[in-house]
């Protein structure tokens, strides 16, 4: 222990909370102040989102707000959750990969497969050069321990997926922003608990958190002149963390698997409930566009928000709807998390399946 830890502790303040608040209010601060900046210089240079086939927005929008959230945990995350990196050493090297690699896109846009090459290489870093691997999945499927090499191959895919799925929510409003400080909170919650109480991955979903509750409030405004999207730069970046986080979260209970208390066989499960509304969205986007025999891989407006703007629900309402449902996946799983692994997997598509179609139902309904 340092000479400021021990002064710090001397005050009766644990240095550990010391870290957690200063983190949380440096996070919210730099992205608070900082996207004005960003707005002015996105207007200037008209570096805007143009509304398109897809948009859900019918005029231009600053669309660089993720350089904010990067420039947060750029700063916050090496400081006040510097044990980060000294644990996950290629953690910090993926940040500036996705970083550059998302404001290029939101910039010029870039092809499809750069970015994905990008994605498998970040991926891939964090994978094999700090093991943060999925290991065991708990009998699910009737499998536990998993071979390395399997394991590596199915850890990639999974931050791949999560950080487009991620990518595929962000298309109304508030609901990226909202679903990252719900989501980083269940995760620094469970970390909290479960594992070490000084862990650093805590502080670092604290700075998730209040860098996202920064961007929600010029997100979320009805002012034209402080509006902004956080585009790909923030999306993927964000996506990427979520991933690595759940990985982390399913990690402890392998970790602890010696230690009743701490052991759960639904981890992997419950990680997967945290995580359903990017996972569910995606898949019921590949669903439709099958059904209807498109490429899977063909833009389209059958994201799950976009069947609620059809309803006639504003952006705000559309994502506190789907926050809401979320957050009752969420409490169920959490009340049943004892039951059968692979059944507690079922209930939760189902009624993940179940809240993404039923906009459909109602606007069928409403028709009629």
């Amino acid at each position: 222990m340092n000479n400021f830890e021990t002064f710090i502790e001397s005050t009766g303040i644990s240095f550990f909370y010391f870290k957690l608040l200063l983190g949380f209010v440096f996070s919210f601060v730099i992205t608070y102040v900082a996207i004005p900046t960003i707005i002015k210089i996105s207007r200037r240079k008209n570096l805007m989102d143009e509304p398109g086939a897809r948009s859900s927005h019918l005029r231009k929008i600053p669309n660089l707000g993720g350089i904010a959230i990067f420039f947060s945990l750029g700063v916050c995350a090496p400081i006040f959750a510097y044990e980060l990196f000294d644990r996950y050493k290629f953690l910090f090297a993926s940040f500036i990969i996705l970083f550059f690699v998302g404001v290029m896109d939101d910039i010029m846009v870039l092809r499809a497969y750069k970015k994905l090459l990008a994605q498998i290489l970040v991926s891939a870093l964090l994978v094999i050069g700090s093991d943060v691997r999925i290991r065991s999945i708990f009998g699910l499927f009737g499998v536990y321990e998993i071979n390395y090499y399997v394991s590596i191959l199915f850890s990639i895919l999974t931050f791949i997926i999560l950080i487009n799925a991620f990518n595929l929510i962000d298309g109304i409003d508030g609901l990226a922003g909202s679903y990252t400080v719900i989501t980083s909170a269940l995760f620094g919650i469970s970390f909290f608990r479960l594992g070490n109480h000084n862990d650093p991955l805590v502080i670092l979903c604290a700075i998730l958190i209040a860098a996202s509750l920064g961007f929600l409030i010029y997100n979320l405004s009805n002012k034209r002149s402080t509006k902004i999207f956080m585009g790909d730069t923030g999306s993927m970046i964000l996506g990427f963390l979520l991933a690595f986080t759940g990985i982390s979260f399913i990690d402890i209970f392998i970790e602890k698997k010696d230690e009743v208390f701490y052991h759960l066989q639904s981890a992997p499960v419950i990680a997967v409930a945290i995580l359903i509304l990017p996972i569910i969205d995606t898949l019921t986007v590949i669903i439709t566009r099958i059904y209807h025999k498109k490429s899977v891989l063909s833009p389209d407006k059958n994201h799950i928000h976009h069947k609620l703007l059809n309803l006639g629900l504003t952006h705000k309402r559309s994502t506190a709807y789907i926050i809401a449902y979320y957050l009752l996946i969420i409490a169920v799983t959490y009340f049943f998390r004892h039951f059968d692994i692979n059944q507690l997997l079922v209930m939760i598509l189902i009624l993940g399946f179940l809240g993404a179609y039923l906009p459909i139902f109602l606007m069928r309904f409403k028709k009629d």
